[in-house]
């Protein structure tokens, strides 16, 4: 038997009940509203400020107030952040104290203590607002102020859908300006699917929630996030540590985490606290959570939440290329207000050092590479000595996290030992604690990186993301080019050999040399890329006439990226331009002076790089191919 949407709604209210909830009718609380357009119930929000701040006076509590309700028009995100900001951070108020003006914070939620809140579920709340009554199904103010609106259907008629819901919080979203700028998250649902997301998020940004422990077989998702999300706790806690205003040049997106996001990001917190305590081993554990589900943003959440939880520590992130380091700093750049400070990038050692000279605090980006030392004596000096230093790895699963010894002998006959990675990130930093999150899982072999970082503490694998939506489906097609081999080809790429396998042992260099480079020549090879490139763009113009959309094509070399690079546009010589603002194709790679003038144009600095991503990740801008070899192959979200 299915459930009218009615009766779906009285259940939904009995479920909120539940969990500690008050209820009310929309037209029983008529008297505490002046009129429909009011959406704070304004009563209830002066009672908490009062509980709230006993310590200060009511010029103080009546300011706080008045800087809540009365919110400038300058658009539903803004507003929106603003608000945010003001409910997470506390409300700056001044006051007349004596002869001197005060300033001092008014908190509307205790964050500490959830049942020092008032929580209230609303139905039939009607909203007028330019002339038009609006009533959204379900509305829940905690302190007066509504911060979730549920949107139901009746999951029996074909017609009436969640996405119908969505559509019908949109059409709210447009005309309820008033409203949707205090809204902290949106929840449609038929009674068995739901969904949630926020008032920027599109329908497939809309999320299920599952919840962290076995359900029942057939438990409805509502229930499951009724009973999850919107328990007393977790709200509260979302609410302060799991909403991010994601800013980027264009525009402002407000994103919400994730289930997987957040049960991983709380039991990072609580992993860390231990391995960071006086008696703890420094080792805070491991984040799997496959690549596409949201990564960097768990890191984000998880130093966001850091900050706080642990009393202002000092954070360094930890990448092992630059193009990565690029990339998670613009993440956390586009959302400081989580961060409540600005992240900085160290540039040199003398950066790192002088960073991670303060007594606390600071979010720093470095790479890997900076912890080798610059003396054959295989000693780095200590950074800092300092405990509340947390090290966030990202890739913690490669190989360079070790602490093997290796021994070299330098062309002089002398005989120097190297480490790997870890011993270094330890002399440096004796007394951090050290967390990793990957994309890929470690290895049954590995046993550096547990030995640095820990044990794994959350797993998110592609099956679980693939069934979450969170990440799309891979289809793979195979397409074989034949191999067309000449002696003569495999000479010449030695040169660039030698600069990919530096820092490798002579021993492991030869081996990997007669491989590679035999390998490279054959795939390589300028038949093979003549074939490959017609048809990358026969494929390429077949699929974009019936499917819009871009591709990323991965190349073995860089010698091979530019040659691709140079056969596809002889087919299609309007797809090149020398200008980055223009042009439909183009190479994304490192390079150094010492390139040659055909790879010059293709080497680009950090802002070059940047505005490739902006195109590339515009899906209205002309530029539709990337051609790289080891960058964007992570991280890069398009």
């Amino acid at each position: 038997m299915s459930l009218t949407e009615n009766e779906i709604e009285i259940y939904s209210i009995d479920l909120l009940v539940n969990l500690g909830y008050q209820k009310a009718n929309g037209f029983d609380i008529v008297d505490e509203r002046r009129s429909n357009s009011e959406v704070i119930l304004v009563e209830r929000l002066k009672k908490a400020i009062e509980r709230l701040n006993p310590e200060l006076n009511n010029d103080a509590k009546e300011d706080a107030l008045k800087r809540i309700l009365r919110v400038e028009h300058t658009g539903l995100i803004t507003n929106n952040e603003h608000i945010h900001h003001l409910l997470v951070d506390g409300v700056d108020v001044e006051y007349r104290q004596g002869d001197r003006i005060k300033g001092d914070k008014a908190w509307l939620i205790d964050f500490q203590n959830p049942e020092n809140n008032e929580f209230l579920v609303v139905n039939q709340f009607t909203v007028i607002e330019s002339g038009i009554p609006r009533r959204p199904d379900l509305i829940l103010f905690i302190n007066g102020i509504p911060l979730v609106i549920i949107e139901l259907k009746n999951a029996a008629s074909e017609k009436a859908t969640v996405a119908k819901a969505y559509e019908q919080l949109q059409t709210y979203k447009n005309s309820l300006m008033t409203l949707f700028q205090y809204n902290a998250m949106l929840i449609v649902s038929d009674g068995m699917d739901a969904r949630v997301g926020s008032v920027s998020s599109d329908w497939s940004r809309f999320m299920r929630w599952k919840s962290p422990t076995k359900q029942p077989q057939h438990t409805p998702e509502m229930t499951v996030m009724f009973q999850e999300l919107l328990n007393k706790k977790t709200l509260i806690d979302f609410i302060k540590h799991f909403i991010v205003f994601e800013k980027d040049k264009k525009s402002v997106i407000k994103k919400l985490a994730a289930y997987h996001q957040y049960y991983a990001v709380n039991k990072a917190i609580i992993a860390t606290k231990k391995a960071s305590a006086e008696m703890g081993n420094r080792r805070c554990g491991v984040v799997w959570h496959t690549q596409g589900s949201g990564k960097s943003l768990s890191m984000v959440f998880y130093t966001g939440k850091l900050v706080l939880e642990l009393d202002n520590p000092t954070v360094v992130i930890l990448t092992d290329r630059n193009d990565l380091d690029d990339q998670l700093f613009a993440t956390f750049s586009n959302c400081m207000q989580l961060l409540r400070q600005k992240p900085v990038q160290a540039e040199k050692r003398s950066d790192l050092q002088k960073l991670l000279s303060v007594a606390s605090g600071g979010v720093v980006f470095t790479t890997i590479q900076k912890f080798f030392p610059e003396t054959d004596d295989g000693i780095y000096p200590a950074l800092t000595t300092r405990k509340n230093v947390i090290v966030v790895a990202d890739e913690a699963h490669r190989s360079q996290y070790g602490f093997n010894k290796k021994i070299k002998v330098k062309e002089n006959g002398q005989v120097i030992e190297t480490y790997g990675m870890a011993k270094y990130l330890r002399d440096a930093l004796p007394n951090a604690s050290f967390i990793g999150f990957t994309g890929t899982p470690i290895e049954l072999t590995d046993k550096s990186t547990p030995a640095v970082f820990g044990e794994y503490i959350d797993i998110y694998d592609i099956e679980q993301a693939v069934e979450d939506e969170a990440t799309v489906r891979i289809y793979y097609e195979s397409r074989l080019a034949k191999l067309h081999i000449k002696e003569e080809e495999k000479q010449g790429i030695d040169t660039e050999f030698e600069e990919i396998t530096e820092h490798q042992e002579d021993e492991e260099k030869h081996h990997l040399k007669s491989r590679w480079a035999k390998v490279e020549a054959i795939v390589g090879s300028p038949q093979r890329l003549k074939d490959i490139a017609k048809d990358l763009v026969e494929h390429f113009e077949t699929r974009t006439a019936v499917l819009d959309g871009k591709a990323m094509i991965v190349c073995m070399s860089r010698r091979i990226c530019v040659e691709i690079y140079n056969e596809i546009t002889q087919l299609r010589p309007d797809w090149h331009s020398d200008n980055d603002e223009t042009g439909i194709i183009k190479v994304v790679m490192t390079g150094s002076a010492s390139d040659g003038a055909d790879w010059q144009k293709h080497i680009r600095n950090k802002s070059g790089r940047r505005l490739i991503a902006d195109r590339m990740k515009d899906s209205e801008n002309p530029l539709k191919l990337v051609i790289v070899r080891d960058m964007w192959l992570t991280g890069f979200d398009a």
